[in-house]
Formats: C-alpha cells, sequence, structure tokens
C-alpha cells in the first residue's frame, strides 16, 4: 500500500521491489533473524501485459508505402521476415543457410531451436520470406542467411519507419513475433497448437500470451459456425 499510494509506483515496479525483499526475507527466516514470514499468504500483483501486433492494415502499409532509403527497405524486410515467420530478432542472428530444409513436395522450411530455451522450432515459408531470403542470399558474413542490424539500430529504423508509414503505435522489432502469432496464423484459422510449435515455445500457455483473437477472426470463425450448424436445429416459429 505505501509504494502504491505514497510512492506513487506502478503495479509491475511494486511487483518487482516486493519479489526481492521476498527473498531477502526468506534468507532471514533461514537464517533464524526472524520467525514468522510477514509475506505469508501474499502474492504481488501482476498487470496485465498487453501484447503489441500490427493490424492487416498497418502491415499492409509497411509493405506498400514508399521509403527512399536503401537501409530503410533493408530494415523494413527484416522486419516483413519476422512478421511472416515469428522468429524474434536473437534467433534470425544466428540463422544461417543450413537452417532451410526443403520438403519432398517442394515446401522450404526453417529449422532450428531457440536461443533463450533451446526448444526445437520448425517453420514451413510462406512466400514473402523466400523471396527475402532469395534477394539477401549471400550477402550475410559467415553463411549467415540475412544480414542483420544490431537491434537497438533496427528499432531506431523502425521507429522512422513507423512515422513515415503513419503508423502512431510505438513499433519495435519483436511486434513481429506478436503479427505473426495473431495477424499471420491465428486470424487465418491455424491452430493454436500448430502455432506454438513454430514459435518454439514449451507451453501453449505461452502462445496465448502472444496471441490475440481478433474481431475480424470472431466474425469469421462465426459465421462459419453459423453455415455448419444452420441445416442441423429448425425451430418452429
Amino acid at each position: 500500500i505505501y509504494l502504491r499510494t505514497q510512492r506513487r509506483l506502478a503495479t509491475s515496479t511494486v511487483g518487482f521491489h516486493t519479489t526481492r525483499l521476498k527473498m531477502i526475507v526468506s534468507e532471514a527466516i533461514t537464517d533464524g533473524i526472524i520467525t514468522a514470514d510477514p509475506f505469508a499468504g501474499y502474492e504481488a500483483e501482476k498487470p496485465q501485459r498487453e501484447q503489441k501486433f500490427l493490424t492487416s492494415e498497418e502491415l499492409h502499409r509497411i509493405m506498400t508505402t514508399p521509403l527512399h532509403d536503401s537501409r530503410l527497405y533493408h530494415v523494413r524486410d527484416l522486419f516483413l521476415f519476422s512478421c511472416y515467420t515469428g522468429i524474434p530478432y536473437g534467433d534470425m542472428c544466428l540463422l544461417t543457410e543450413d537452417n532451410l530444409e526443403t520438403a519432398e513436395d517442394g515446401t522450404v522450411w526453417i529449422r532450428s531451436s531457440r536461443k533463450k530455451t533451446k526448444v526445437e522450432y520448425e517453420i514451413p515459408l510462406l512466400e514473402l520470406p523466400l523471396r527475402i531470403i532469395e534477394k539477401y542470399w549471400g550477402m550475410a558474413p559467415e553463411g549467415k542467411l540475412l544480414p542483420m542490424y544490431s537491434n537497438s539500430t533496427l528499432n531506431a529504423y523502425l521507429k522512422r519507419i513507423a512515422k513515415i508509414c503513419g503508423i502512431e503505435r510505438r513499433l519495435v522489432y519483436h511486434c513481429g513475433r506478436h503479427t505473426y502469432a495473431t495477424e499471420i496464423t491465428l486470424s487465418h484459422g491455424v491452430p493454436l497448437e500448430t502455432v506454438s510449435r513454430m514459435l518454439g515455445h514449451n507451453r501453449i500457455t505461452t502462445t496465448q500470451i502472444y496471441a490475440k483473437v481478433t474481431d475480424d477472426k470472431i466474425g469469421t470463425d462465426t459465421q462459419n459456425l453459423d453455415s455448419r450448424i444452420a441445416s442441423r436445429f429448425t425451430v418452429a416459429i
């Protein structure tokens, strides 16, 4: 209450401080300095994190707006690659030409493992990321798949791109991963379990944090449901 009212700290900051204080208190209890846990029964409130993703209209603007700068086009291509594969910055930096595999039906896949969790993931490539790979093929050093900028440089350029495209939200590189989960896959009927596998998540609940069900998706699903069950049920009026 003190942190929230007198210090006027945000919920996330209160959680940050109390979590670390609880660690020190636990050590004090273990060492016998205090005998009762003042945090017994207390859990710091966790704010609902709003995940950022681009709408289909915003994504279209980024894809079609002239940028008039080769570096901005380069950054845009890297960002769109993440939007259409869901691969985050750290994992994109590790991709090499060896991570590409072509299936018997001709589909090109990226197969690798997450840098953060070591969980394996596999993604069939859509047309746009294939075109981006072809555009930059052989340009990255040491057999890397794409020539990457630093994350801070990418975010600085994305800020300029957002302004040029008339996008008012704060645009950062990680928005691409959220966009893939929401607009590219789930909004077009890809099952949550499949999206979870492609994103390299251990648990479905992690994927649910990224994925937001849009109004368009709700409307489409409801219309599809109505068309399937309309003939099954009749009511005498």
